[in-house]
């Protein structure tokens, strides 16, 4: 498990708060009638803005700066301009940002427009997991305690949770041991150490876990057809509790 030093803390936070505010402004130009490209465009934009860089764009081939997946489309759904949102959908926007080596990674869904009873439950709930699942992040304990408190709230609520996408560590790579999966026994996993970083992040099915990949090779989307939230922030874990950097 990293655990990073107090300079390097501190540069985590600052590209924790830009991918923050880079998810902020992008939920500012949601609404039915806009492409998933032309918030792709924006929000890369803002990012360079800001002085970062977008960590998604190129990572072993991507080819943009966010992935928004738009209902039944899990993950690493490719923004293009044939994807215009309409009303009742909802839509992922998970993104990654390079500052001086440091990665921030966080994701949202959001409405667009009115969405279903059903669909902003699925939102909240998936937004519940992350949160009952920090209460265990603390040094000394086991990552499965946090694997095991998600999947327990997503079930007791009627969804189920993803298997095959999990969570990680995060610090100068956008991926890092280990693993962090949304499911599984509090036995699992190894000791959560002090000023570890990790990206913790629920992904929650209406339907069932099953998922499938799609011919581009990078979008997942339930087997079921339907629809799938999720919501991941990077978090710092400190003897005094967890820091939440992109809130």
């Amino acid at each position: 498990m990293n655990n990073l030093n107090p300079s390097e803390i501190v540069l985590m936070k600052k590209a924790g708060q830009i991918t923050r505010d880079a998810l902020n402004y992008c939920e500012t130009l949601i609404k039915p009638g806009v492409s998933t490209k032309e918030l792709d465009i924006l929000v890369e934009k803002f990012i360079i803005d800001s002085g970062a860089s977008p960590a998604c764009k190129g990572y072993e081939g991507y080819p943009a700066t966010i992935c928004s997946s738009v209902n039944e489309m899990v993950v690493h759904g490719i923004p293009s301009y044939d994807c215009v949102l309409k009303e009742g959908d909802i839509v992922s926007i998970d993104l990654v940002v390079n500052y001086k080596g440091y990665h921030g990674d966080a994701t949202r869904t959001f409405p667009v427009g009115k969405i279903s009873d059903e669909k902003a439950k699925l939102i909240e709930v998936t937004k519940q997991c992350f949160f009952e699942g920090i209460k265990y992040l603390k040094i000394g304990h086991r990552l499965g305690e946090v694997s095991h408190a998600i999947q327990q709230h997503a079930e007791k609520n009627g969804f189920s949770v993803v298997r095959e996408l999990v969570g990680h560590g995060i610090g100068k790579n956008m991926h890092e041991p280990p693993n962090v999966p949304n499911y599984g026994k509090v036995t699992d996993g190894p000791i959560i150490t002090e000023n570890a970083c990790l990206a913790i992040e629920p992904m929650i099915n209406m339907g069932q876990k099953e998922v499938w990949l799609v011919e581009d090779g990078w979008g997942v989307v339930t087997r079921d057809g339907k629809c799938s939230a999720h919501y991941e922030n990077t978090v710092h874990v400190t003897k005094d509790g967890v820091e939440i950097f992109t809130l």
